[in-house]
Parts: C-alpha cells; sequence; structure tokens
C-alpha cells in the first residue's frame, strides 16, 4: 500500500511537471527566445523575467550586465547576444545599404519652421539630441512641445506615437502639455495619457529607468524618450574631482544606453543639460554644457540655447555629425514653440 501510494505521487508529480512544462512551452516569447542556439527552456524563461523578451533587447545588451541580471556565465550570455544580433543582422554591410537603412530615419517637428531647418528637418530618429542652456533658455518648453508634437500624423511632423519622459528634476508641467495640445487642435486628454511620466530619484534610479525600458517602449508604441536634465542627478551625487571618474563613467554607460535604444527602435532620444562657467575664458560666452567630453561625443546634435529679448530664445548648433553649425532664432509663446511673428 505504502509503495502503491509512493508510486501515485510520483506519477502526480511527473504530470505535474509536464503540464508545467507545456505551459511554458506555450509562452510565445519563451518559445521564440529558444529558437537562439544555447538557450532551452529554463535559460529562455530566466531571460524573460529579467525583461529580455525580444531579439532587439538582447542584442542591445552588455555579455557582462547579462550575466550579472540573469546569473548566467559570461560566455553563455556573449552566445546569446550574439545569435540575437545574428537574427537581427547585426553584420557587417556596405555604405550603400546603411545609406539605404538611413531612408528610414524620421524626423519631429519642434513647432519652430526656422529650428527644424537648423536641425535638418527636425528632431530626427535613431540618434540623440541635446538641448542645453542656462534656467530659462527653453530646453524644458521644447521637451513639452516634442512630447506632444511626436503624436502628430507624420504628414504634420510628428510619428503617431508616445513619449517616455524622465523627469530628474520636478519640471513637468501637465497644465503646459495641455495647453500645446489644445493649441494643435489635439484632444488635451488623450495627448496627455500618450506622454508616459517617471521621476528618476536617483542617477542609478534614472539608469535602471532606461535599461528595462525596452519592453514598455514596444508595447506603448514609444517614438521619443526625453531625459529632462540628464546631467542633474550625476552632477549632485558625485561632486568634486574625486569622484569625476566614477560619474563620468556611469554618465558614459547611460547615455550609450539611450543611444542603442534610438538605434534598435528607431526612435528619437532628447536630453536636455545644465551649463556652468567657465572662469578661465577670457573671450567669448564662458558657458559650457555640464558632464564635459563624454556628453559632448555622445549626441549626434547638440543646440546651444539662450534667451532673448521677451519671448525670443537663440538656438545655436555647435556640434553635428553632417549639419552645417548655425544659429536661428524662435520663440516661447503660451501656445507653444513657434517662430517669431516680426
Amino acid at each position: 500500500m505504502v509503495v502503491t501510494k509512493k508510486k501515485e505521487r510520483d506519477e502526480e508529480i511527473e504530470n505535474l511537471e509536464e503540464n508545467e512544462s507545456a505551459v511554458v512551452g506555450e509562452d510565445p516569447v519563451i518559445s521564440k527566445l529558444m529558437e537562439l542556439p544555447g538557450v532551452g527552456e529554463a535559460t529562455a524563461s530566466k531571460l524573460v523575467e529579467h525583461g529580455y523578451r525580444t531579439y532587439e533587447s538582447l542584442a542591445v545588451a552588455n555579455p557582462n550586465e547579462l550575466a550579472t541580471i540573469t546569473g548566467l556565465p559570461v560566455t553563455l550570455s556573449q552566445k546569446i547576444i550574439s545569435a540575437a544580433r545574428a537574427q537581427l543582422k547585426f553584420t557587417i554591410k556596405t555604405a550603400y545599404e546603411l545609406e539605404q537603412e538611413m531612408k528610414e530615419i524620421k524626423r519631429i517637428t519642434t513647432g519652430s519652421k526656422s529650428l527644424d531647418k537648423l536641425l535638418g528637418g527636425g528632431v530626427e530618429t535613431r540618434s540623440a539630441t541635446e538641448f542645453f542652456g542656462e534656467f530659462g533658455a527653453g530646453k524644458t518648453q521644447i521637451a513639452f512641445q516634442l512630447s506632444v508634437n511626436v503624436q502628430l500624423p507624420q504628414e504634420k511632423g510628428g510619428l503617431e506615437g508616445s513619449t517616455l519622459f524622465i523627469d530628474t528634476e520636478g519640471t513637468f508641467v501637465p497644465a503646459r502639455i495641455r495647453s500645446m495640445a489644445e493649441a494643435l487642435g489635439l484632444n488635451p486628454e488623450k495627448t496627455l495619457q500618450n506622454i508616459f511620466w517617471i521621476r528618476a530619484l536617483n542617477s542609478d534610479h534614472q539608469i535602471a529607468i532606461v535599461e528595462g525600458a525596452k519592453d514598455f517602449i514596444q508595447s506603448h508604441n514609444v517614438k521619443l524618450i526625453v531625459v529632462d536634465s540628464v546631467t542633474s542627478l550625476f552632477r549632485s551625487e558625485y561632486p568634486g574631482r574625486e569622484n569625476l571618474a566614477v560619474r563620468q563613467q556611469k554618465l558614459n554607460m547611460h547615455l550609450h544606453s539611450l543611444l542603442r535604444l534610438a538605434e534598435v527602435y528607431n526612435l528619437a532620444v532628447v536630453v536636455t543639460n545644465q551649463v556652468m562657467a567657465t572662469p578661465d575664458m577670457f573671450y567669448g560666452d564662458p558657458t559650457r554644457a555640464v558632464g564635459g567630453n563624454i556628453i559632448g561625443h555622445a549626441p549626434n546634435n547638440r543646440v546651444y540655447l539662450r534667451k532673448s529679448k521677451g519671448q525670443k530664445r537663440i538656438a545655436r548648433l555647435v556640434d553635428s555629425s553632417y549639419l552645417e553649425p548655425g544659429e536661428v532664432v524662435f520663440e516661447i509663446t503660451p501656445e507653444g514653440v513657434r517662430d517669431p511673428q516680426d
């Protein structure tokens, strides 16, 4: 009798395990990951558990980070990443092939034709654009306007997508979004619902938000990521020269994570940045963007904003991988970012 009951329990356990395996195997996400060489059911489940649900999320992962997060060996992590990149055709290509791919780059209007022209037609996808300047120069206002404009149809300068807005300074104002939306004839409630806001509490939290955004981007049709501002938390948490190396290393990692998301998901990244004075500069404008060479090299386009008379602002393209430097005037009006009327 005892033997019979034990046998029955063993059979129940086996049936339970088989049923669990069947349920897991029916999960399309896990099944898709199991198509990668070296990825079994247990490994696929572990990847999904830690947010790696697509080939894209694996393709842009760092082997050491993936190993640390999932507990997988570094060699296996590298193998999985390489396999995911192969599936997405992350391979050597000709310049002609690259040229054809670049035709997929899209642009978001800023609301100002002159500012759009300075940026080659608007803020582009697959890259990062930095707006930096002193307080009141219009950095956050441009970020708000882009968060609204990205929801417009493509023929009107939008991408019919949503925004992930990472707020590091508590400067987000829903009422301002509402007024900008109404000025464009958009439904204010719907516009606000398509902007996903999160307050970054510290630099590690800021980094974690971006690292964990992969699935959110796909499920919510995110076409714009805004970080306002990108350096403030790093600057306050790592003061002094003794912390400079650590701060720059973490900031560099964060910026490249943003760039990877822009490239893989064909979205636009916009970061705002603060400025500081350079005391040893005797000629010209002594203000410089915070972040040094790290922030200087990461964005594809860098725009310096400064105040002018009244509502007018001056935007100067100070660095770009392919656009000519230039300077234009735009306005910050109650309706949003616009061209000057006079």
